[in-house]
């Protein structure tokens, strides 16, 4: 990698056509795979503008989920590739994108310094060798891309019957994937296990390592815990599939879904990887050539890399270092920060406005997500609007347009969406037969939110293309973390945020990353212990969610010495917070198991 981060997945729409205006300066990000209509709309929109032909895939041809989503990789591969090579035939000491490339790295990393030595060199002849030197040197950034490996649905044909698996949703989308001309790419498979999934990309040839451990596609785990890592990263070893990252997200202090860990924090987290990886990393070759052996295949022969990296409410370059420093994270991810960089994601004006005016306590985690997870989600948007409107002239519900979100079959064979308008009408009917029925049980059936539409919007509007009729609201699912930021920043300046060489926080108070983690976490167990705890396991695992806890407590205070000797940082200001937060969990109490 070029540049220590990477740019993660958000939201269906918002790092849609990241590539395009990042991978040219060296920068990776991740691409949604999620909405193949997006991505197709997208598609007709870059054509437009960069002269190419378009013939647009319709929705009603075979196989058409996994044409679109090829089709849209592969232009973004073309656009990527036309970017860079106007980039390279630019002139040094303009302001240009070349010169930027190397502006925008950090200030120790050798070509920076070798930048700086053309720029100053007096000597025509060597200045021009060494920008001969600086362009050979130039590498866009990876083209990677993100899918939800549960959201499976199953596809039907025009007479209702099932069709085969190979077109289920999960199963096209990385059919796309690997059938694209990406090249320095990798798929970044989140929300957990699939092992249908996993026995499909199997028999597919762009994840089989050749010989000396290299794939024309590799495939990155983003998890919450190590446990998560291991058990997927030797199911898919098992397979002779190899797991080239480990991403791991906190599990609450992250944008959209957040899968809740049992109280572990994200430095005992890290600390395992770092203790484990090289264990786990043995084990998952062994596996590998194992499983090459029962398939006929030739031996690898030497482990390939295995990346670690952490996302999730990153907000300095002291913690950014501390992370790379002290647990030897090979790169970090800095996700809802660049939702206000208009240079690196698309978010329409209006909602850009409300996000960088956003406060403590307009993120929240929510009930929106029709998963029936826990969502982070900013209040005050169009979508929350027209949701609440419809429930008020009672008309709860979204026309469901998409249907990537359906899972439910309580009131029909084939899965619908707790989001939609025929959910609702039978779900609110049956809570109404209730005479003891509460305003609150219906508010919680609407809570639900037309994501597939609300997660793109905003980038339709931007391009000025059409959104669906009776579902043109906006949603937004950043990190906690956006709230301490609150300008409209340039690349440029963002990327220096993360070097250290720019503070866009300023003076604006703001806990340690992993106290706010911590914070949150303790919000999460106070809500475990008020509901009412129905057996002895629900009360065992509260216990176990604050031994976690403070687990961790003790753990953060043992490691602030190497905190503040890594950083430079007074760390007063850790202590005081974790005590507090200490007594914030020793004071919730844990309610004796009800009697059945």
């Amino acid at each position: 990698m070029v540049h220590t981060f990477h740019i993660p997945v958000m939201g269906l729409g918002y790092t849609a056509d990241s590539p395009i205006k990042v991978a040219k300066f060296g920068i990776t990000s991740v691409v949604s795979i999620t909405d193949d209509i997006l991505l197709e709309q997208l598609r007709g929109y870059y054509a437009q503008q960069y002269g190419f032909e378009y013939t647009e895939i319709k929705e009603n041809q075979l196989d058409a989920r996994a044409l679109r989503i090829e089709a849209y990789l592969n232009l973004l591969g073309e656009i990527v590739e036309i970017e860079t090579n106007k980039m390279l035939n630019q002139a040094f000491e303009t302001d240009s994108d070349l010169d930027k490339y190397f502006e925008l790295l950090p200030s120790e990393d050798p070509l920076a310094l070798k930048y700086l030595l053309m720029k100053e060199t007096p000597d025509q002849k060597r200045k021009i060798q060494l920008q001969k030197q600086l362009r050979e040197s130039i590498k866009p950034g990876g083209i990677d891309t993100n899918l939800m490996t549960k959201l499976d649905r199953t596809r039907y044909d025009k007479d209702g019957q099932a069709m085969p698996a190979i077109y289920t949703d999960a199963s096209s989308a990385v059919r796309g994937y690997a059938n694209s001309n990406l090249k320095n790419s990798s798929i970044v498979l989140s929300a957990g296990m699939n092992l249908r999934l996993f026995g499909y990309m199997e028999t597919l040839d762009a994840f089989c390592l050749d010989e000396s451990g290299t794939a024309d596609k590799n495939i990155i785990l983003k998890v919450s815990d190590y446990r998560s890592a291991q058990v997927q990263g030797l199911n898919l070893a098992k397979r002779g599939l190899w797991v080239s990252e480990f991403r791991v997200e906190s599990g609450l202090n992250c944008g959209g879904h957040a899968f809740a860990t049992d109280g572990y924090l994200m430095g005992p987290i890290l600390d395992e990887f770092s203790s484990k990886k090289e264990t786990l990393h043995a084990e998952m070759f062994r596996l590998l050539n194992l499983a090459r052996t029962q398939k006929g295949l030739s031996q690898v022969s030497s482990i390939p890399e295995i990346r670690i990296s952490v996302q999730g409410g990153i907000g300095t370059h002291n913690e950014d270092l501390f992370l790379r420093k002290f647990y030897g994270m090979d790169s970090t991810g800095w996700g809802s920060p660049f939702l206000l960089v208009p240079e690196a994601t698309t978010v329409d004006d209006k909602t850009m406005e409300r996000l960088a005016a956003s406060k403590e306590g307009d993120v929240v985690l929510s009930d929106a997500s029709p998963l029936g997870v826990k969502f982070n989600y900013l209040k005050g948007l169009s979508g929350e609007h027209e949701r609440e409107a419809r429930f008020e002239k009672g008309k709860p519900g979204s026309p469901c347009l998409k249907k990537f979100l359906s899972s439910n079959t309580e009131f029909s064979d084939q899965p619908i969406c707790t989001a939609s308008v025929a959910f609702m009408n039978k779900k609110i009917a049956q809570i109404n037969t209730d005479s003891a029925h509460t305003e609150g049980q219906l508010k919680e059936v609407n809570a639900k939110e037309c994501l597939c539409s609300g997660l793109t919007n905003s980038t339709l509007i931007k391009y000025g293309l059409k959104v669906p009729k009776g579902a043109a609201g906006v949603t937004m699912c950043p990190g906690p973390n956006i709230v301490f930021f609150d300008k409209i920043a340039s690349l440029k300046e963002m990327v220096g945020h993360i070097y250290g060489k720019t503070d866009l926080l300023g003076s604006k108070p703001r806990p340690n990353l992993f106290v706010n983690e911590l914070r949150l976490y303790i919000e999460h167990f106070q809500q475990l212990t008020n509901q009412s705890l129905a057996n002895t396991k629900a009360i065992q695992h509260v216990l176990t969610f604050k031994k976690n806890l403070e687990a961790g407590i003790d753990y953060y205070k043992n490691i602030a010495s190497e905190y503040s000797g890594i950083t430079g940082e007074v760390m007063d200001s850790f202590f005081r917070d974790l005590v507090t937060e200490e007594e914030r969990l020793n004071a919730c109490l844990i309610p004796s198991v009800v009697a059945s």
